[in-house]
């Protein structure tokens, strides 16, 4: 295979890899939140607080990968 080929490879496999991690973290954020607030209502707030910003966190991993994979694919 030669280096175009490899690109769109690793191109793919970055963008795969970087957007189903992120969904699952940001998935598994969301039911622990969920199942917290459940348990203590008045605590709602402080959790729900949490729970974004933990997703926020994870989301910026899944730009990450896209400028990753940008720049695997265009240089």
């Amino acid at each position: 295979m030669d280096a175009n080929t490899w690109k769109l490879i690793m191109t793919g496999a970055t963008i795969a890899l970087g957007g189903a991690v992120p969904a699952l973290a940001i998935g598994l954020i969301t039911a622990k939140a969920v199942e917290a607030m459940g348990r203590n209502p008045e605590a709602a707030s402080d959790v729900r607080t949490s729970m974004i910003l933990g997703m926020a966190f994870a989301e910026a991993i899944a730009i990450y990968s896209l400028v990753i994979a940008l720049i695997i694919k265009f240089v």
